[in-house]
């Protein structure tokens, strides 16, 4: 054990350098310049870029109600209270309520599972992907992520410009649209902890109070009431199995889990675990909002409508009964919500960006592309495919949360950091193929199956995915090169080393050698990521160490 606070065992430290090389020839290193506080630099970047496309050091993580806050955005969409309101409307009230709480505490059980692994590992989305499909593989995660979250943005800002253009009588709407996209852009600028915890705070009472509201206002102007016409469609299923299905859709909601609980401190992982992300989250989230719908749909007229549950049939009920406060109510909601939604969209197309583009620009660039990308899905006739294009990512998200899960599980007595550096893995696994084959399963279903098709596409992709990655789960994806800075540091999670390219210094646990730099100096896992040469250069050195 190193006694980091003796100079002299401080320099060695600094210095280790073995005689060879994994090669086993001979061979000038670079020395790794470590240290042992955070680079100043590095910190003043994570106010906006939140370690975007590093591991996250346990230096940044977020208190128990920081996180609980910023998390918290997630209660308010609208799009819960459609849902409510649609499944109700499908199936019932009684199933409708049955398969909401059933679908409460599956969300709750496998977030549990995801939360403890993301707080453990400080892993994103798009680095845990690599250890699954590998370098090339996993650029499909970060970019469905990241569409997803878009579409989610051009939903949930939709909502809003029409309903500023319904209370103030018209205009155009496409002005409407450039307001919202426009006043959303700025509001993520700022880091989960330096802005978007106290912003949600901030907001989160007044949605409260606001949707209580809502509920008191339009009882005494019509009575209260749950009963949702039954139409008596005829279901693929019961309908409480149907509504459950339904909200596999939205699996979307595992990886939004990730990329927030990989900034719990592991001493609160387990409290975040049972209520952030756990079931007391989705009752009031899920439930709680479905309820609300269906409060609406049964009781304010207008809002179940000829053609059924429509979200602008919601908003138009909720501003019919409020007025200017509906409209105030609308706007923080949606506020909310969509701060989520653009920076997560934005942090996964930074990641995108790195890998596919080699270039590493800040979040806030990724941001304005989000917010250009969400107008101009605005313009088209966004409501005729939305909901298509949502079904199919979510078909390969459910196969993303199967194979994650499963993965946790085989691999539960591993209780280090999982390999994501990209000269550390191949460039792809089976994984990969079970992931495809399971997700165009799936699709196939929703577009060809019919109703049975379109109610089990998820359930069928789910199973798929997880017994395929199950059988191809102990494939080894590492490249065994050796010469692993990770060896040469005390403590991985508190050195500091210092990277070659943008000479910042990043947590040893993400750090390499750059088998293409002459002195095989350390580069961070960003730079590594957007690197032309090194994952051709670990590859090769990897056969050449496997040869001798």
């Amino acid at each position: 054990m190193w006694d980091i606070s003796s100079p002299d065992q401080m320099v060695v430290l600094c210095m280790v350098q073995p005689v060879t090389a994994s090669r086993g020839t001979p061979e000038r290193r670079a020395p790794l310049d470590v240290s042992y506080t955070d680079d100043p630099r590095v910190v003043k970047e994570a106010a906006t870029e939140d370690y975007s496309t590093h591991v996250m050091p346990r230096s940044w993580r977020s208190g128990r109600l920081s996180l609980a806050m910023a998390w918290g955005s997630m209660v308010s969409a609208m799009f819960w209270v459609y849902m409510g309101a649609l499944t109700a409307a499908a199936a019932g009230t009684v199933n409708a309520v049955i398969g909401l709480v059933l679908t409460c505490f599956v969300y709750g059980g496998m977030n549990f599972v995801l939360t403890k692994y993301a707080a453990r590992t400080g892993l994103t989305v798009a680095l845990i992907s690599r250890r699954l499909f590998g370098y090339v593989g996993s650029i499909l995660a970060p970019l469905i992520f990241a569409a997803t979250t878009i579409y989610y943005s051009v939903f949930e800002g939709s909502i809003v410009a029409h309903a500023l253009e319904s209370y103030f009588g018209g205009g155009d709407i496409r002005l409407w649209y450039a307001l919202v996209v426009l006043y959303s852009i700025p509001l993520i600028a700022g880091g989960v902890r330096t802005w978007m915890d106290r912003l949600n705070g901030a907001l989160l009472p007044f949605y409260i109070v606001g949707m209580i509201a809502l509920v008191v206002w339009a009882s005494f102007e019509n009575g209260a009431s749950l009963s949702v016409p039954n139409p008596g469609l005829e279901l693929a299923a019961p309908g409480w199995v149907w509504t459950f299905t339904v909200y596999m859709g939205v699996y979307i909601l595992m990886m939004y889990t990730v990329d927030f609980a990989r900034f719990s401190k592991p001493e609160d992982a387990e409290f975040h675990a049972k209520v952030t992300f756990g079931p007391p989250f989705y009752l009031l989230t899920y439930l709680g909002n479905g309820l609300i719908g269906m409060f609406l749909a049964a009781t304010v007229p207008g809002v179940l409508g000829d053609v059924g549950i429509t979200e602008t049939g919601i908003v138009s009920g909720i501003i019919g009964t409020m007025g200017v406060l509906g409209l105030l109510l609308i706007f923080i909601s949606q506020t909310r919500i969509n701060t989520a939604n653009l920076y997560l969209a934005s942090t996964n197309l930074e990641a995108f960006g790195s890998r596919v583009l080699k270039v590493q620009l800040p979040r806030f660039t990724w941001a304005i592309v989000c917010g250009a990308l969400v107008y101009l899905i605005m313009l088209t006739d966004v409501l005729s495919y939305i909901l298509r294009a949502l079904n199919w990512q979510g078909v390969f998200v459910v196969a993303w949360v199967a194979i994650a899960l499963v993965h946790i599980a085989v691999t539960r007595k591993d209780t280090g950091t999982p390999e994501f550096r990209p000269g550390r893995l191949k460039a792809a696994t089976p994984a990969v193929a079970v992931w495809i084959v399971a997700s165009v399963i799936g699709i196939y279903l929703v577009e060809g199956g019919g109703t049975v098709g379109a109610t089990w596409s998820a359930p069928v992709t789910f199973v798929l995915a997880a017994v395929g990655y199950l059988a191809v789960a102990k494939y080894d994806v590492v490249l065994r090169r050796g010469d692993d800075p990770r060896d040469e540091v005390d403590d991985v999670w508190v050195a500091r080393i210092k990277c070659h390219v943008c000479e910042k210094s990043y947590t040893a646990l993400e750090m390499d050698r750059d088998p293409s730099h002459e002195e095989r100096a350390a580069i961070c896992s960003g730079c590594a990521s957007a690197s032309p040469h090194l994952h051709r250069a670990a590859v090769a050195e990897a056969k050449a160490a496997s040869t001798h």
